[in-house]
């Protein structure tokens, strides 16, 4: 058991689908950082100085300062300027990701064109002959064009 256990986890496909979750979730930290860090900020002064996390609703009726402290008095709250946030780091991910798979698109090698067909059906007799064929060698028929 343990033989095929090792044996199944050695297969590249299972070491590539490691490797790339562990860099996904590196590069899902990088992004968030960036967005949270470095595109919010601008966009939200932009925006007459919003602060994309703390725009929320408090579902009790009750005013709070921030979203902190409305979570911790136990508040129900829907926290659309976090979703916000979400929906921006989404597109970011998608857009550098969509760019990478262009790039890594472009420096693949072009699939080898299909070879010309080396034969053709006699109108005839239908029979499979070379392309160059001026007459057919089952039924003899002419086939110059």
């Amino acid at each position: 058991m343990f033989k095929e256990f090792k044996a199944f986890v050695m297969r590249g496909n299972v070491v590539d689908l490691a490797v790339g979750v562990i860099i996904g979730a590196a590069f899902g930290a990088v992004v968030t950082s960036l967005v949270k860090d470095i595109i919010m900020p601008p966009f939200g002064l932009l925006l007459g100085g919003v602060d994309f996390t703390n725009l929320f609703i408090s579902l009790n009726g009750q005013s709070y300062p921030s979203l902190a402290v409305a979570k911790t008095a136990g508040a129900p709250v829907i926290a659309y300027g976090q979703f916000i946030n979400t929906m921006i780091n989404f597109l970011v991910i998608a857009f550098v990701i969509f760019q990478i798979v262009k790039q890594v698109n472009r420096f693949k090698a072009p699939a080898p064109a299909a070879a010309a067909p080396a034969t053709k059906d006699c109108p005839y007799c239908a029979i499979a002959i070379p392309i160059k064929a001026v007459r057919c060698p089952q039924c003899t028929s002419d086939l110059k064009p």
